[in-house]
């Protein structure tokens, strides 16, 4: 299935990784024919992977304009610095896609042992960072008229609770929570909000979550790969996500297929989580 972004503007958030879910929709929206701002935390390169200019690079190679923007989304002036570049880039920003998350790592422990130091870190990208681009998105839409796009990353986690992921539920929950508030106070400007819950993701962040989560004496790999098993064996369809399953939802909230579709939450999680 293939949509019509040409002329749409839009920003992704959290897109630098090689293999993560936000690469996959920034260049999908490329394929659409739409221009894309990137962002991420940073603009240098990751190990072997080129980071944010590499994916820039890939966008424009797809004969599509792009625009670098590094910055975190927990900062607002960096979010008002980014949405601005973005308009003043392009002339417009059409698409909002709320997608960096806040890296796994000791956040993942049971409630009554997690440090207020870990809670805060993830409320502060998680819930904190959505809100705040959101916010200045809105805005931006609000003022140039002709409605608009903002879809918003939550997760399965969003969706249902998980022992040891109190933090990163909590969070995500915030998100799918926010997006049906802003559904309803932005629809009379004919801006759509919606969310994507996808289940575990065979993303680079799946390193970390194996990482905070694996038991004393087993190795960051050897536990990843147990985290793969353990979901596909309670998922309908056999697999866990890949980021190219999100970015084809995104795709279709940011067309006009989806233009009746708002306060959504979507879990693509191959069945493991059906409302």
């Amino acid at each position: 299935m293939t949509y019509d972004l040409s002329g749409k503007v839009a920003l992704v958030t959290g897109a630098g990784g090689e293999r993560g879910i936000g690469r996959a929709i920034a260049t999908r929206l490329a394929r659409e024919g739409a221009a894309v701002a990137v962002n991420d935390v940073t603009d240098a390169p990751r190990d072997d992977w080129g980071g944010l200019p590499a994916v820039v690079a890939e966008i424009e190679g797809m004969g599509c304009g792009s625009l670098g923007l590094a910055g975190s989304i927990s900062d607002a002036e960096d979010v008002q610095r980014m949405v601005a570049t973005t308009v003043e880039h392009f002339g417009r920003l059409d698409i909002l896609i709320n997608n960096a998350g806040a890296p796994a790592g000791q956040d993942r422990k049971p409630i009554v042992e997690l440090a207020e130091s870990e809670w805060s870190r993830v409320h502060e990208v998680n819930a904190k960072g959505t809100f705040l681009m959101c916010q200045a998105a809105a805005r931006h839409m609000i003022e140039r008229g002709g409605g608009g796009r903002i879809i918003n990353i939550s997760s399965l986690a969003g969706q249902m609770g998980i022992a040891r992921y109190g933090a990163y539920c909590a969070s995500k929950f915030a998100i799918v929570g926010l997006t049906q508030v802003l559904a309803l106070e932005l629809g009379e400007h004919a801006i759509t909000v919606n969310a994507i819950c996808p289940g575990l993701t065979d993303t680079e962040r799946l390193s970390g979550m194996a990482f905070g989560l694996k038991p004393e004496g087993t190795t960051t790999e050897a536990y990843r790969q147990e985290l793969i098993g353990q979901n596909e064996a309670i998922t309908p369809l056999g697999r866990i996500a890949q980021p190219q399953d999100v970015a084809r939802s995104a795709a279709f909230l940011a067309s006009d297929e989806a233009d009746f579709l708002t306060g959504q939450s979507i879990s693509v999680s191959g069945g493991a989580w059906m409302a």
